[in-house]
Order: C-alpha cells, then sequence, then structure tokens
C-alpha cells in the first residue's frame, strides 16, 4: 500500500491549470518540517519539501482557498521523480498525488492557523425571550 499523510505549509501560491483533455490540475508544494531537529546555522527546523498534484474539483478548491504559507493535510500516494539539476547533479523530488485534502489554516489571514475563539457567555434571560415564547425558569424549581 502506498499512502502517505503530510502536514506542512505551502511554499507558494497554488497554480491552476487546465489539461489539454479539459481536466483541471493544481500544483503546489508543501513543506513538512522534522520534529527536533534544526539546522545548525541559523536554528530553523529542517524541512521535507513534497510536490503535490490535485486534481479536477479537488484541484479547483485547492486553487480557491489555498495561498502561500497556508497550512494543510494531504493524503494519497507517493513517487519519486529524478531529475538533472542545472549543475548537472541528479536529484530527486517526491511527488504527492492527492486524494485527499484538508485545509487546516483559517480563511482570514489575520488569524493563527487552528485559532479558536471561546463563544460568549450566555445571557440571563430577557424580556425579549419571553416574548418570543420562552417562559423563565427558576433553578429551584428543576427536579435535577
Amino acid at each position: 500500500m502506498n499512502k502517505l499523510t503530510i502536514i506542512g505549509n505551502l511554499t507558494r501560491d497554488p497554480e491552476l491549470r487546465t489539461t489539454s483533455a479539459g481536466v483541471s490540475v493544481c500544483d503546489f508544494t508543501v513543506a513538512v518540517n522534522r520534529r527536533q531537529r534544526r539546522d545548525a546555522q541559523n536554528g530553523q527546523p529542517e524541512a521535507d519539501f513534497f510536490r503535490v498534484s490535485a486534481w479536477r474539483e479537488r484541484g479547483e478548491l485547492c486553487a480557491k482557498y489555498l495561498a502561500k504559507g497556508r497550512k494543510v493535510c494531504v493524503i494519497g500516494p507517493v513517487s519519486v521523480r529524478t531529475y538533472t539539476g542545472n549543475d548537472g547533479t541528479t536529484r530527486a523530488s517526491l511527488e504527492v498525488t492527492a486524494d485527499e485534502v484538508e485545509f487546516l489554516s483559517s480563511r482570514n489571514d489575520g488569524e493563527a492557523a487552528g485559532s479558536y475563539a471561546a463563544p460568549a457567555a450566555p445571557e440571563a434571560p430577557s424580556a425579549d425571550s419571553q416574548a418570543a415564547g420562552f417562559t423563565a425558569v427558576e433553578t429551584d424549581e428543576l427536579p435535577f
């Protein structure tokens, strides 16, 4: 079975294109930080980079709602593609075909990813609630 789950941040804005057959495909790159490993020079976490392709409606949604820096979870099969770099060295690229994509960052850029605002405390019953067909009940009258 070849199924990979990654959680990371987009390194650039997604690119949506259409194949000659009219099928939409969205390409983006996800950086996944390694746990407890830091780059000795600048103290930044080491990261692995995965190229992701999302097809059809999933790709269109990714292009619409994702942007550079957003946190995302991607699940799908992974493959390795080798190529020759500009300097003549052989390099490898990890590529994931997205079966599932979960948007983990909020749509509002001002909010931190994964932040949660607690709901406001309930207010005491008012005369408006009685007018709407509700009757205020004292807690002493409850049987439990």
